[in-house]
């Protein structure tokens, strides 16, 4: 069991989930309304990410989606770092607080996490998996 992780699998479901802060950043989740707005796009990105995992046949959909999520987090934190000078006039974000960037990594590792498992629970239920 040395399957390479699929690296396109996972920077690209990675990075389709900056929608959420893109979104955000435009104002249209205040537009959509709090907190239903972020939560709505949330599940529709698990959503994705599991339908792709499964879909694709992708081998340890658990590790590839905890990845995913991982990077995201990576993205995200990088992402602010850079705008937050930009539109704030001054560096914030989880970049400015250890415990901050720890917290954002951990959370969206456990959200790849229960994506992952959900994606191999339907893998194994369709018995697309060994």
């Amino acid at each position: 069991m040395k399957e390479k992780l699929n690296w396109s699998l996972i920077i690209g479901l990675a990075a389709l989930a900056l929608v959420r802060p893109l979104m955000s950043l435009l104002g249209w989740l205040e537009k959509i309304g709090q907190p239903t707005a972020s939560i709505s796009i949330s599940i529709v990105i698990t959503i994705i990410w599991i339908a792709v995992a499964v879909l694709g046949r992708a081998e340890r959909p658990l590790i590839h989606l905890t990845f995913t999520g991982l990077a995201y987090g990576g993205f995200a934190i990088v992402i602010s770092a850079i705008l937050s000078p930009i539109l704030d006039g001054e560096l914030r974000g989880p970049i400015t607080n250890p415990f901050a960037l720890v917290s954002v990594l951990a959370t969206n590792a456990i959200w790849g996490f229960l994506a992952g498992l959900a994606a191999a629970a339907i893998q194994k239920k369709l018995k697309i998996t060994d």
